[in-house]
């Protein structure tokens, strides 16, 4: 499969522009459409992807980059536990809280949930937050039902708060983790 060459300049797409903000944006630094579609379709044509795993990445990459109602579109469209993960974090960018607790209900346990786990745990020993750990990690495992609470929480708080800025570090281990999810699934 042509995606092991390939992984590298999927994940500069999700460098571009920095850590989205928790809610809609936009993010000054990020590309705008014309410029993310071509570079975009030019890598998934190099692969050998089901059109399913092209659609979701497409899907995760443009809402890093702040295109929610094309990353809306392309979800809603996919009726798996994939498409139901993808739908649920797009509803929570757009602080929609009750319709991605909705999508993510539709997800139950997710093959991705492991890794938020073990990779937010690490994120959480380097910068300690008792508060952020028994919420998000209940009993060691990821709880995507609190990290919506959470953002709900903040909402309204500057980008600059010291929680709001560790929820955003989360929110970009999740796109990893799926990007490397969609890869490979």
């Amino acid at each position: 499969m042509a995606v092991t060459s390939n992984l590298q300049e999927f994940r500069n797409l999700l460098a571009i522009g920095g850590l989205p903000e928790l809610g809609p944006g936009p993010r000054q630094a990020v590309l705008p459409h014309d410029q993310l579609d071509q570079p975009l379709e030019s890598l998934l044509a190099r692969t050998d992807l089901p059109s399913n795993n092209r659609d979701l990445i497409r899907a995760l990459i443009l809402l890093w980059h702040d295109r929610l109602d094309a990353a809306h579109a392309i979800a809603q469209g996919i009726e798996d536990a994939d498409g139901s993960l993808l739908h649920g974090i797009v509803h929570r960018r757009e602080r929609d809280y009750g319709n991605a607790r909705y999508w993510f209900r539709r997800v139950g346990g997710h093959d991705t949930f492991p890794q938020m786990s073990d990779q937010t745990a690490a994120l959480l020993e380097a910068r300690p937050d008792p508060e952020l750990r028994a919420n998000l990690l209940p009993h060691g495992e990821w709880d995507p039902f609190a990290f919506i609470n959470l953002c709900e929480k903040v909402a309204r708080q500057p980008a600059s708060h010291p929680q709001v800025e560790l929820l955003r570090e989360i929110q970009g281990i999740e796109s990893h983790i799926l990007l490397d999810h969609f890869l490979n699934s």
